[in-house]
């Protein structure tokens, strides 16, 4: 009872909202678990497709392939990156000029745009990929970052997996934007992660995946390099965090045997997550590490390496997390909490329901799939 009367009751994060700090963006987020009982009659979403050729004729990422503006690809069996036939970017852009009024800013926007195929076959994921394809990838990934990063300020690699996420393309592909600017996100927590690592004199990413190790009840999946996290302050449902556990700056610092739990742990990350709704599960991802250019000359201590995985089913392979009015307007908010979407992938098989399939149905496997 307390000093009115009535009795007290004691807080759970499962029943009762709370709010959350994200240190990486300096916000907050509201945790409304409860929310998750309501009955959905909103918008179902059409499920992912599931039966994707492996060559299409018509497709512009296959090999041997036609693009929009004329050129081949060659027939590539492994990896395969090519300039953007629609750049967001161009590296000649003229410059706006000034403006003096302050409420009229423009600056000059100059970069390069790739596109990065991941494996010849349209029919295969990351998941369902061999570790040496995998790890062939994340060389790549540290090529570009090495190429572009000698000039660029800002490299930046993200996937949009699925029509839900607006990839136009099944074919597994990533992009590769830099940009002579530090962009919104990276700005802010190269600002955050500053600011804790000035107070605490070590690395934020660092201690925290050292508190998420020992903790436990965020983990998803983890080795001797490598964690993945639902973060404490996780806004999309099953979003999680990938990190080291040494001090590393950039992904082109990473030793060959961490590029193999590298493909190791993504791997087993992305098979819990098809095998959640037991489909090709849509996400956006990327990677943010210190920054290029010219600031390679600068101390980046304050810096560690992760990937951040943002995707947006909630209930269903057809219902997703809407960000929308309350969250737009004034704050993040999410409906189970970090503890309970951990879970729940920490439980799921390692094993990727296509394989468990094909071997229960005697089907020929994908030679992809490992």
């Amino acid at each position: 009872m307390n000093m009115s009367g009535t009795e007290e009751v004691r807080f759970d994060p499962k029943e009762h909202q709370h709010l959350r700090y994200n240190p990486l963006r300096d916000s907050w987020v509201l945790v409304s678990a409860h929310r998750m009982k309501r009955p959905w009659a909103g918008q179902v979403e059409k499920p992912p497709e599931e039966h994707i050729p492996r060559f299409d004729p018509h497709n512009p990422l296959c090999p041997g392939n036609t693009r929009a503006n004329g050129e081949v690809n060659p027939d590539y069996d492994s990896t395969f990156e090519f300039e953007n036939d629609f750049p967001a970017l161009q590296p000649h852009a003229p410059d706006p000029g000034s403006c003096q009024h302050p409420l009229f800013q423009s600056k000059a926007a100059r970069g390069v745009c790739k596109v990065m195929c991941f494996h010849p076959w349209s029919d295969v994921t990351l998941p369902l990929m061999k570790k040496d394809e995998v790890v062939k990838v994340i060389d790549k990934w540290t090529e570009l970052v090495e190429e572009l990063g000698s000039t660029y300020p800002w490299v930046q690699i993200f996937e949009n997996k699925g029509a839900m996420m607006g990839c136009s393309n099944p074919h597994p592909h990533c992009q590769v934007w830099a940009s002579n600017f530090l962009p919104n996100e990276p700005a802010l927590s190269d600002r955050c992660q500053r600011a804790y690592y000035q107070k605490h004199g070590e690395p934020l990413l660092l201690q925290y995946a050292k508190q998420e190790a020992e903790r436990k009840e965020r983990v998803v999946v983890e080795s001797s390099d490598w964690l993945a996290v639902v973060p404490y302050w996780a806004t999309w449902p099953y979003q999680t965090l990938l990190l080291p556990r040494r001090h590393i700056l950039r992904i082109s610092d990473l030793t060959a045997d961490e590029k193999e739990g590298l493909a190791d742990i993504m791997k087993r990350l992305l098979t819990k997550y098809d095998n959640l709704f037991e489909v090709s599960f849509p996400y956006s991802m990327g990677w943010h590490g210190a920054p290029t250019g010219p600031h390679l000359k600068d101390d980046n201590s304050h810096w560690q390496l992760h990937a951040h995985y943002y995707p947006p089913l909630l209930r269903s392979a057809s219902v997703k997390k809407f960000m929308v009015g309350y969250e737009m307007l004034a704050l993040e908010q999410r409906d189970l909490t970090p503890e309970q979407a951990a879970e729940k992938l920490r439980n799921l098989p390692d094993e990727h329901y296509k394989t468990r399939e094909k071997q229960e149905t005697g089907g020929e496997d994908k030679e992809g799939m490992k």
